[in-house]
């Protein structure tokens, strides 16, 4: 038994750096714990394998920039979209790099089914990503916001609410169909 299965963990967590290491994929995946697995510097056919070798259902895919911080012009969102298309089968997320919390609120508006962000006490700190990490306020706002951008999404169905009948009554001149 391994170190960290004597700690009884709820998950395992592949780094990017280990989407290509076959042996410790297959590791984890022994362990029948949920994995959630990132995918930055990986192709999709890196990825195709990835997800091959772990075989599992309890899988979640994090789209990733692993550069730290990751510039704005390399995030690619839409790539949410992309995973969630060749993987219909897999939630997917969103892993952040990037300076600010806006790249992580889009992300959860394209469909992320949840968000990894670095936490540090000072983003001032030595370390290769103090700069790209999240200091406790603002992964406060992150999570409140993320909580707001939820409730906003709504059910995806066209409805009038009560609220709207009052100025429908005002500012409508032709009859409802």
């Amino acid at each position: 038994m391994s170190f960290m299965e004597q700690l009884n963990p709820l998950c395992y967590k592949i780094p990017s750096a280990a989407l290509t290491d076959d042996s410790l994929l297959r590791h984890h995946h022994k362990t029948g714990r949920p994995i959630i697995l990132s995918t930055g510097m990986s192709t999709m056919e890196q990825i195709r394998h990835a997800v091959r070798v772990l075989d599992t259902e309890q899988l979640v895919i994090l789209h990733c920039t692993s550069t730290y911080p990751s510039p704005a012009g390399e995030l690619n969102l839409r790539t949410i979209g992309t995973l969630a298309k060749e993987f219909p089968n897999y939630p997917i997320g969103y892993s952040g790099h990037e300076v600010g919390l806006q790249t992580s609120l889009a992300a959860v508006a394209l469909g992320a089914c949840c968000i990894e962000r670095h936490i540090t006490l000072d983003r001032t700190m030595w370390g290769t990503d103090q700069a790209a990490s999240v200091e406790p306020q603002g992964f406060t706002r992150l999570v409140r916001d993320i909580r707001v951008i939820e409730r906003e999404l709504g059910d995806g169905v066209k409805r009038v609410y009560d609220s709207e009948l009052p100025m429908m009554a005002r500012l409508r001149r032709v009859s409802q169909v």
